[in-house]
């Protein structure tokens, strides 16, 4: 990585001069700024911040990434992650990605100025891109699913729900209580977040000798708005089920409200179960039927494994799954 020192070999300049025109502390002509700032672009110098700050690089701070800033699922991550990383006398910098691969890998190449220690890192849809680029960090790294990318996996670790399993657990509930025309209400159908919740919904009606429906499955965008939309449209096309199995608790509570607007009964017309078991399933009328997918022991162990990384040194992969539980309440009604 390019130093002040090689942009002041580059331009002719002093160490002093360019370390002005970088920080923008103290007197630099404008003709010297320029020029120091054309060859740090050239040599691709990055402002090492750790090391402004603090002569042995350590600044006690994790990026915690992640996707949806208001989707409560990350919640209960962030309080586990934040108070574990406390017990180590580290910080939580939270980073907002958009459920933007622009933006994901716009934050990964902002964070080869080595600002934090360490990176738990939060994703709708990893792919061998956007783990390159977590590779390109070179910070020790846990990400929240499972992902294998077939090459060098030991610059990350895993830390995960086992989302098929999840998705199967809900299913399965909605079986068990004689439904067979269950909805699946999920993401964007090409994203591993999704892929991975169908396949569980697929294997419990496999399992029970079911065949898919295409005409069942929903594709919104975990939000609550889209989710009220892509419902409301399902109905008002014809379609019908008895059942439907939401991704998460916002889309759950959007298909509530789309239920709710049409004159559809819950659970009497429909029963729903979602996915992550957050508070806003309590907050719902009736309380909703919902899969926990205990965030916040996903993030005290993500900030667990990262210092293994830190302060141990480890090189090797390690992973943890973590399993569903059903959170029975008042969404689904039992056909006789």
């Amino acid at each position: 990585m390019a130093t002040i020192y090689d942009v002041a070999k580059r331009t002719g300049l002093s160490a002093s001069t360019v370390a002005r025109a970088l920080t923008g502390n103290g007197y630099c002509s404008q003709a010297a700024k320029a020029t120091i700032l054309a060859a740090a672009e050239e040599l691709g110098y990055v402002p090492h911040q750790a090391a402004k700050t603090l002569k042995n690089n350590i600044t006690k701070k994790i990026m915690l990434c992640i996707p949806d800033i208001m989707n409560p699922y990350y919640f209960a991550m962030i309080h586990g992650a934040t108070q574990t990383l406390e017990r180590f006398g580290y910080n939580i910098i939270l980073g907002y990605t958009m459920h933007s691969p622009k933006k994901e890998l716009e934050v990964l190449d902002s964070l080869k100025g080595r600002y934090v220690d360490g990176l738990i890192f939060g994703s709708f849809d990893y792919t061998p891109k956007l783990l390159r680029a977590i590779e390109a960090t070179d910070l020790p790294t846990v990400i929240t699913s499972f992902y294998e990318n077939g090459e060098n996996q030991d610059f990350y670790d895993c830390v995960y729900m086992d989302q098929p399993r999840a998705a199967w657990t809900a299913t399965e509930y909605c079986l068990k209580n004689g439904h067979t025309r269950i909805a699946f209400l999920g993401g964007d159908a090409k994203e591993q977040n999704t892929k991975e919740r169908f396949a569980g919904y697929k294997k419990a009606l496999g399992e029970a000798g079911i065949p898919i429906d295409k005409a069942l499955t929903i594709n919104a965008d975990f939000t609550r708005e889209g989710a009220y939309h892509a419902f409301h449209n399902f109905i008002q096309q014809g379609r019908e089920c008895t059942a439907v199995v939401a991704c998460n608790d916002l889309m759950g509570i959007g298909c509530m409200n789309a239920c709710q607007e049409l004159g559809l009964d819950i659970p009497g017309d429909i029963s729903i179960v979602s996915l992550d078991n957050t508070d806003y399933s309590l907050c719902t009328n009736p309380a909703m039927t919902s899969v926990d997918m205990m965030q916040g022991q996903v993030g005290e162990e993500a900030a667990n494994f990262v210092m293994s990384r830190i302060l141990d040194k480890r090189t090797y992969q390690k992973n943890m799954a973590f399993s569903p539980v059903l959170v029975e309440r008042h969404s689904v009604r039992k056909l006789k």
